[in-house]
């Protein structure tokens, strides 16, 4: 008898396990299908679908008794409702106005709108709380601040105290590029190579360079277009060096 029972038991246990990698695999590939917004930049209408979607899948996981399709097919519903509903406000702006909202503006220069932030329910408290997350800590710094429809704050702060740019200052300085991934924990990337358009005996220049003897040694290496190299070995203070434009290594 008490066989029986232990063969029951694990039998259910497996069957729930299963049960819950294929719920896993099926929502991860339907988050997978509606982008990859994080909870902060939802809209209400896909954290309300987000929510929902968490507790169903919940529902097959554990209930043996619920078959896993009656489980899926919900799933599967509110992910067609999602397309539908952002295809829809695509298509329509009152459609998205009355689904989303609208940004709303809760300081403008004569400051606070009261009646503004008293329809949004939050206090003058959550506004400088806001203001405070963008990096400005007085009203008086701030021209605009916007509520967006995802709840997050705009701020357009008073040219006074906007922050300097390059541009502002006249400054000539070289395009921003992406560094390449060259050596990676001791190991080669041999693909970044050919992205880079470098060879193995100019990786090896490089290290001699920053008097680094083993490639094994090498934490991180990375190269971009500019030739400037940022090189780290295990353990140790990184380096930053500059060598010719990829391509063009010297030692």
């Amino acid at each position: 008898m008490q066989i029986k029972m232990f063969f029951t038991y694990n039998k259910n246990m497996l069957t729930i396990v299963f049960r819950a990698v294929i719920i896993y695999l099926v929502v991860l590939f339907l988050y997978r299908l509606m982008g990859k917004r994080q909870l902060g930049q939802m809209q209400p209408f896909e954290l309300v679908l987000t929510l929902i979607i968490a507790d169903l899948a919940t529902i097959p996981m554990a209930e043996v008794s619920v078959p896993v399709l009656h489980g899926i097919v919900p799933l599967l519903t509110l992910v067609v409702l999602h397309f539908i509903l952002t295809y829809l406000s695509k298509l329509s702006g009152k459609f998205s106005a009355f689904l989303s909202g609208k940004p709303v503006i809760v300081i403008n220069p004569d400051g606070i709108d009261y009646k503004a932030i008293k329809n949004l329910n939050i206090s003058v408290d959550d506004v400088f709380e806001a203001i405070r997350g963008c990096g400005y800590f007085s009203i008086e710094q701030v021209q605009y601040a916007i509520m967006e429809t995802n709840g997050k704050m705009s701020v357009l702060p008073k040219s006074e105290f906007a922050p300097v740019t390059v541009q502002d200052m006249k400054l000539e300085i070289e395009e921003s590029c992406v560094p390449v991934n060259i050596i990676n924990e001791g190991k080669i990337v041999k693909e970044n190579l050919e992205i880079a358009g470098i060879k193995l005996e100019d990786v090896n220049k490089i290290l001699n360079k920053a008097n680094i003897k083993k490639v094994k040694d090498v934490l991180i290496l990375t190269v971009d277009k500019n030739g400037a190299v940022y090189v780290q070995q295990f353990g140790q203070k990184f380096q930053t060096l500059q060598i010719k434009p990829l391509g063009q290594v010297e030692a």
